[in-house]
């Protein structure tokens, strides 16, 4: 059945998961539903302590079982100590057919596949899958299809009852014996615990891992003691060192700078540009240093920024610093000065990931964006962009947040080189799509800008500048014509990986590669 963006989603593949195609970003507007209701479990007296000796104890406890659905948060993204540690001892007790509820899954927990391919785990739910996991679904290791959902996705997910958690597993830099923890305050510090707040919300069960215990009570709580069943002390639950890994590193790449400035500058020559405006820049490097390059602008115009959203860097821990930007609303820290400043400056504030980017709350701060800034892997003739499967066919990356801001922001802008290697980015068709074309306006690559003809007020408003606007044909052609039309890609018939869109619907679907 062919959805709102063209994809030819398998009859099969809707009936075995009840889901529907996507009909359009703001379909489901004003829609009714219902928050799911969970059990719990009352405490009543009791010694004051939640802390048990290991994980063991606290599985069996927590009606450890097989077939039950567990949940992590990836905080610590490449630095995650915790997730494989509660892995190992539910693999130590023979549990089979686990179903993992992640904020997202990286090359920390490369040592789930042989937990996948002896059937240990069976179902996978994440934001994004990156190394070897990433491998092991696209070769059709996992019996179940993997769902791929946005940060907001998640939190709709959860919060409607269609993702039940049985253990919610917590690992958190300092926490009291009685539950209250946070993300700073320890030896491991990650930041704030944004993804995880929702998970402590509707889980059955509540399990927070620690390196630091400290005294009661640990406030201000990022999860609350009320939330909370048990405290396991470790020996270590994350590497702060290893967070700025991957997209999230620094950028030092002459083309990279130059689009970030080429962005800066068509933002500078927008209507929205003006005192107050509000901004998000996402992972990738560009992104990232497009807050630098937009510092100068705000000098050159005496303006500031009324907020800064999502995921925070130095960069614009800087902007906050010297008074360029009123406040940050903070859902995670990619770096550890963003830490640092999160701790010291009262003007940085932690949100929650619902707070964020919930399509079905009724309000969340990606509504109030004026500008997001966000990479990808592909853009097609349609705005279509795909975050997720990689050229070659393998999913290797996140939707993240992307799909949740370039649904709420006034102005959405992607930044891509066009080429990766010598592959095309810009394409008639891109491999996957994660993020619909309705959502993105503009697209900025080292050869030029393009801009959505559906948005006439930008193309308006850029008429007499000196950026080099394109159409997303004339970007196409310079891609082909430097490395060729990309070949289709051989695939077998088995669907291994879901896409799906913030209210659920299948955005698109990922098949099993085929051997070559």
């Amino acid at each position: 059945m062919l959805n709102a963006v063209g994809r030819d989603i398998p009859e099969e593949v809707l009936k075995e998961t009840g889901k529907t195609v996507f009909q359009g970003s703001k379909r489901l507007n004003g829609a009714e539903y219902k928050k799911a209701s969970v059990p719990s479990h009352a405490r009543i007296g009791g010694s004051g302590s939640k802390v048990e000796e290991n994980l063991t104890e606290v599985l069996q406890k927590c009606n450890a079982h097989d077939g039950m659905t567990i949940s992590f948060h990836h905080h610590f993204r490449e630095g995650d100590l915790v997730a494989m540690q509660v892995m190992h001892a539910i693999h130590d007790l023979g549990l089979k057919d686990i179903r993992i509820s992640a904020s997202s899954l990286s090359k920390a927990q490369d040592d789930l596949v042989p937990m996948i391919e002896d059937g240990t785990v069976s179902g996978i739910e994440t934001s994004g899958v990156r190394g070897k996991i990433g491998d092991a679904i696209s070769r059709g290791a996992l019996q179940g299809i993997a769902i791929l959902r946005s940060h907001g996705g998640r939190v709709r997910a959860i919060e409607s009852g269609e993702t039940k958690i049985d253990i919610a597993f917590i690992g958190a830099p300092s926490c009291d014996a009685y539950g209250n923890c946070r993300g700073v305050g320890g030896k491991s510090n990650c930041g704030v615990l944004s993804y995880a707040a929702i998970d402590a919300e509707y889980a059955e069960y509540v399990v927070v891992l620690t390196d630091t215990l400290v005294p009661f009570p640990n406030f201000p709580a990022d999860i609350n003691m009320t939330n909370v069943d048990f405290v396991v002390k470790v020996e270590q639950i994350g590497n702060p060192d290893l967070i700025a890994t991957g997209a999230a590193r620094p950028v030092k790449d002459r083309r990279k700078l130059m689009m970030a400035e080429s962005a800066a500058e068509l933002i500078a020559s927008l209507p929205y540009f003006q005192e107050g405006f509000t901004f998000q820049t996402g992972i990738g490097g560009a992104a990232i240093a497009t807050a630098a390059c937009l510092a100068d602008k705000m000098r050159e115009k005496n303006i500031r920024m009324g907020f800064g959203a999502g995921g925070m860097s130095k960069q614009m821990c800087d902007l906050l610093d010297e008074g360029l930007v009123s406040c940050l609303l903070d859902t995670q820290d990619f770096d550890i000065p963003a830490i640092e400043n999160l701790i010291s400056n009262p003007k940085h504030f932690s949100i929650t990931t619902k707070e964020y980017a919930d399509p079905f709350c009724k309000g969340a701060v990606v509504n109030k964006l004026d500008f997001v800034i966000l990479g990808t892997l592909e853009a097609d003739l349609h705005f279509n962009c795909n975050v997720v499967v990689s050229s070659e066919g393998e999913l290797m990356g996140a939707q993240g947040g992307h799909p949740d801001t370039a649904c709420g922001a006034k102005c959405t802008i992607v930044i891509t080189p066009l080429l990766q290697g010598r592959i095309p980015t810009i394409r008639d068709e891109v491999t996957t799509v994660t993020t619909p074309g309705e959502d993105v306006d503009a697209i900025v690559t080292d050869y030029g800008i393009a801009i959505n003809p559906k948005r006439t007020d930008l193309l308006s408003a850029v008429q007499g500048t000196k950026l080099p606007i394109k159409t997303i044909e004339e970007l196409r052609d310079i891609a082909y014509a430097m490395a060729g039309a990309p070949a289709k890609l051989p695939y077998e018939e088995r669907v291994v990986a879901l896409i799906e869109a913030r209210d659920g619907s299948v955005m698109d679907v990922v098949r099993k590669r085929k051997a070559l």
